[in-house]
């Protein structure tokens, strides 16, 4: 019987990701304002807000207390780096996402911190070392209070401190990398933030997401220029989220003008306005949705321990679609499942794995691969309880690294398809 051609390179990226507010620890920006001055509130309204999920009993004792809303120490991701990359290496994985902290490097209008930079610089050359390719990302939701003071990215004056910093980091980095990711998932912050109201600053105006989505647009190009000015060379892109957004009843055309209204918002508005300024698509794929008229109505198993329906096969049609869009080599920058008890996570990469094999028969150029997240980390406004770490780890025992089952089989798969 003859073997099956393997349809990933040998220069697939095998990576896994983290940001760097989810795991460091001891960072000072305006979401760890926001935690603070929000925790009591949303450990006292988590019944409300959770009460429906299935693992609720499960979780009831961690989501209302208000120290779970705290990102404190974090999993001590910044002290501990070089422990994870080991874990990396374990894995079998050759690629890692990472996230810089601005309110680390400019902790005040204007001063930088000269050690956050050279952590940084170790941080990177250390991955290298290791074999593994560093993709920074420049920007994952925080920022220093100083920049949120002044309004964020919803006041187009406040450009100019984004560009600035910007040139620092290009001039700091360039050289030592090969792969840029600028912005992290623009239509989720804009709508969290300003639309819905349920992450800093807390605003409930559509029309004012819809003008900070657009300020990441610029905010993009602008990263993307001043890093292409500083080394040609660099691949560039962003890490948006797209959903898999289905019609509940196909043949139905009030569900299909739904779907496809929702699926040009939520996932092509942005990228149709960078198509020019970047040189692989990386988008983060959790969700599938089905839209009944105009609300999402959604099959009731599987769900992850967010509540979230699980299809992991939806990522498929994903990648047909942004291939036939925008024809540039496509990376999944995120991808993953809230598991506490690793009961789904091996089903979930398993399906992927699939799903990325049968678009690339396809013809999709599809170059590389993030599980989200290497670690458990804190989950922005849910706190410390859901888990998607490879990596479990133990805060209430001194910070301590276990690798689930579901990872022990990733790392296996992963070396069986690098070895071809």
């Amino acid at each position: 019987m003859r073997k099956q051609k393997n349809t990933f390179s040998k220069n697939f990226f095998w990576g896994a990701s983290v940001s760097s507010h989810q795991v460091e620890g001891g960072n000072h920006n305006q979401w760890s304002v926001w935690e603070l001055q929000n925790a009591k509130d949303l450990a006292k309204t988590a019944c409300d807000r959770l009460g429906w999920l299935p693992n609720w009993e499960q979780i009831k004792h961690q989501a209302e207390d208000s120290n779970n809303y705290i990102s404190g120490d974090g999993v001590k991701h910044y002290t501990n780096y070089k422990e994870d990359f080991a874990l990396l290496k374990k894995l079998n994985l050759n690629a890692f996402r990472f996230g810089i902290e601005w309110s680390r490097l400019e902790p005040e209008e204007g001063r930088w911190n000269e050690e956050a930079f050279r952590h940084y610089h170790q941080y990177i050359r250390q991955l290298k070392k290791m074999g593994v390719e560093p993709f920074m990302n420049v920007w994952h939701w925080t920022l220093p209070t100083w920049f949120a003071e002044k309004g964020g990215f919803s006041n187009r004056k406040n450009f100019v401190y984004w560009r600035r910093f910007v040139e620092k980091i290009a001039q700091e980095y360039s050289k030592e990398l090969n792969y840029i990711i600028t912005i992290n998932e623009p239509n989720v912050y804009a709508s969290f933030g300003y639309g819905a109201g349920l992450w800093p600053p807390g605003e409930k105006n559509w029309f004012k997401a819809l003008y900070v989505g657009y300020n990441l647009v610029s905010a993009h190009r602008i990263c993307y220029k001043i890093f292409k000015a500083e080394k040609q060379s660099l691949q560039i892109g962003i890490a948006h989220q797209l959903a898999n957004i289905q019609a509940k009843r196909p043949h139905n055309i009030i569900d299909q003008i739904a779907t496809k209204w929702m699926r040009y918002i939520w996932n092509w508005w942005f990228f149709n306005r960078i198509r020019k300024f970047q040189d692989f698509v990386g988008f983060n794929y959790y969700f599938t949705d089905y839209y009944y008229y105009n609300r999402r109505d959604n099959p009731k198993v599987p769900l992850n321990d967010l509540g979230w329906y699980m299809e992991p096969e939806g990522l498929y049609p994903l990648l047909l679609r942004a291939w036939a869009h925008y024809r540039k080599p496509i990376i999944v920058t995120e991808n993953g499942v809230a598991d506490e008890q690793d009961t789904y996570r091996q089903w979930w990469l398993q399906e992927t794995i699939v799903a990325m094999e049968r678009a690339m028969s396809e013809g999709v150029q599809l170059s590389g691969y993030f599980h989200w997240s290497l670690l458990d980390n804190f989950e922005w406004a849910y706190g410390w309880w859901p888990k998607f770490g490879l990596v479990d780890v133990d805060r209430k025992n001194g910070m301590k690294r276990s690798v689930r089952a579901s990872a022990k089989w990733y790392a296996e798969k992963v070396r069986q398809l690098r070895q071809g």
